[in-house]
C-alpha cells in the first residue's frame, strides 16, 4: 500500500476537525456551549499533527483519540487539544505560559493563535525533539525550555494565560502568582483516577473563581523536589 501524502492528510485532518465539532456538540451540556471559536478549529486544522507522534503512529493521528509518544506520557485527544485551547481564548497579543511541553502539538496550536508562547517540559529529550520540530516549521513566537513547570517561568511572568497539559490536585501556587489579574488558567484538577477539566479565572484583585467541567484523564504533573 502507497503512504499516505500530503493531501490524504489534508482530507484526515479536515475529518478530525469535523469529529472535533460533533464532539463538542454532544458534549454542550458539559462544557456550556456547542460550537467552538472558529480561530480554534482553524488552528487544528492547519497544525499537523502526524508530525509531533512517532512515525508508526503517524496514520492514526487524524484520530480522535490520545497517542502514547513514549515515557508513560501520551499526545491529548483532538478534541482535548481543541477544546482547552477554545477554554483559554488565547488572544494574539497575549503571552501564555503552556506547563507540559510533550512533542509540541499544543505548542503549535496556541502558537497558531497567540502572540508568544512560553513552554516548560520535564522531559529533557521530549524539550529537545519538540524545540527542533517547531523550529523547522517556522515557529519563532515560541521558547521551550525543561524544568519543573510547576514553578512556571518567572522572569517571563506575568502570564496574560496559562494551559496546563499534566494533572494535579490543586493548582500550583507559582502559576498562580504568576497569572495576571483578569488571566485564565485551564488545567485539570483531581486525584489520579480521574480529573475534572478545570478554568481558574483570576480578578482584579487577586481572588480566583474555579469551573469546573467534564471528566478528563490526564498523567500526574512531575515537579522535581
Amino acid at each position: 500500500m502507497k503512504p499516505l501524502n500530503e493531501s490524504h492528510l489534508a482530507i484526515l485532518r479536515r475529518h478530525m476537525v469535523e469529529m472535533i465539532a460533533i464532539h463538542a456538540d454532544l458534549a454542550s451540556d458539559e462544557i456550556g456551549k456547542a460550537v467552538m471559536d472558529e480561530h480554534v478549529m482553524a488552528a487544528m486544522r492547519k497544525v499537523p499533527r502526524h508530525l509531533f507522534v512517532p512515525v508508526p503512529l503517524a496514520p492514526y493521528a487524524y484520530q480522535d483519540t490520545p497517542l502514547p509518544i513514549g515515557f508513560d506520557k501520551t499526545i491529548s485527544q483532538p478534541f482535548v487539544v481543541a477544546l482547552m485551547t477554545d477554554l483559554l481564548s488565547p488572544r494574539p497579543d497575549e503571552k501564555v505560559l503552556e506547563v507540559g511541553t510533550g512533542l509540541g502539538y499544543q505548542t503549535a496550536v496556541l502558537a497558531e493563535l497567540t502572540g508568544r508562547v512560553w513552554s516548560i517540559e520535564i522531559v529533557e529529550e521530549f524539550a529537545s525533539v519538540a524545540r527542533d520540530l517547531l523550529r523547522q516549521l517556522g515557529y519563532a513566537n515560541i521558547e521551550i525550555r525543561d524544568s519543573d513547570g510547576s514553578r512556571g517561568w518567572r522572569e517571563h511572568a506575568p502570564f496574560d494565560k496559562i494551559l496546563v497539559s499534566a494533572a494535579t490536585d490543586k493548582a500550583p501556587p507559582a502559576l498562580l502568582d504568576q497569572l495576571k489579574p483578569g488571566g485564565r488558567l485551564v488545567m485539570p484538577l483531581g486525584p489520579e483516577e480521574m480529573q475534572r477539566l478545570t478554568v481558574v479565572e483570576k480578578d482584579g484583585n487577586g481572588q480566583t473563581r474555579v469551573q469546573e467541567l467534564l471528566p478528563v484523564r490526564f498523567s500526574r504533573l512531575e515537579t522535581i523536589t
